[in-house]
């Protein structure tokens, strides 16, 4: 919850920021761009470096591999749903903001990269908000869902900020799946992200 609120509190700082020209006029979606390139090679660089988490995937059932593909078909449906409520949105640009999955980061700037910054922001705040819905509605959505719905709604995050919650209210033994079901959702956000804004 700490996480989600600093990423919002730096948000809003940026709108700030950006209101009141309180930083030099650089082209900033450049910076945005490598950061978040920096940030991508970390994330590969942590999970290429850890022989053993790579073991233990291919150690899980085959059928747990089942768990993202449907998270991530389960969020495109809603999206699509979405898309025949919001009419002034395309159903592209509803498709885009979903297949964020809860990584802010990086489908909030590759939205305004291609999209422009009104729909980057809708996607930044829709993909915190999955955040927070998932850190904290974590034990409602195990008592009555079961213990996957935490890991389903938690998207790419759960192989970082949501896997303590889904940890303590689903269990030690989902764990492992919590951690490969957020490498695969965080790995397919730049392709379908970047796939629904070209179309």
């Amino acid at each position: 919850m700490k996480g989600s609120l600093t990423i919002v509190a730096f948000f809003a700082l940026g709108i700030a920021c950006g209101l009141w020209h309180w930083l030099p006029d650089w082209n900033w979606s450049d910076l945005g761009f490598y950061t978040l390139c920096a940030l991508l090679f970390c994330v590969g660089f942590s999970v290429g470096g850890n022989g053993e988490l790579l073991r233990s995937f291919k150690r899980l059932d085959r059928r747990l591999m089942l768990i993202p593909l449907m998270t991530i078909t389960g969020t495109l449906a809603g999206s699509a749903f979405i898309a025949f409520a919001l009419p002034h949105r395309s159903l592209n640009d509803c498709l885009a903001v979903g297949s964020g999955f809860g990584y802010y980061s990086l489908s909030s700037i590759l939205i305004t990269q291609y999209q422009g910054a009104e729909l980057g922001t809708v996607a930044l705040l829709a993909n915190v908000v999955r955040e927070i819905f998932t850190l904290l509605g974590a034990p409602l959505l195990v008592r009555f869902f079961g213990p996957l719905a935490p890991i389903s709604l938690g998207g790419a995050t759960t192989m970082d900020t949501t896997l303590p919650v889904i940890t303590r209210y689903s269990g030690r033994v989902f764990v492992l799946l919590s951690l490969m079901h957020g490498f695969v959702v965080d790995f397919s956000v730049p392709f379908l992200v970047t796939l629904f804004c070209s179309l």
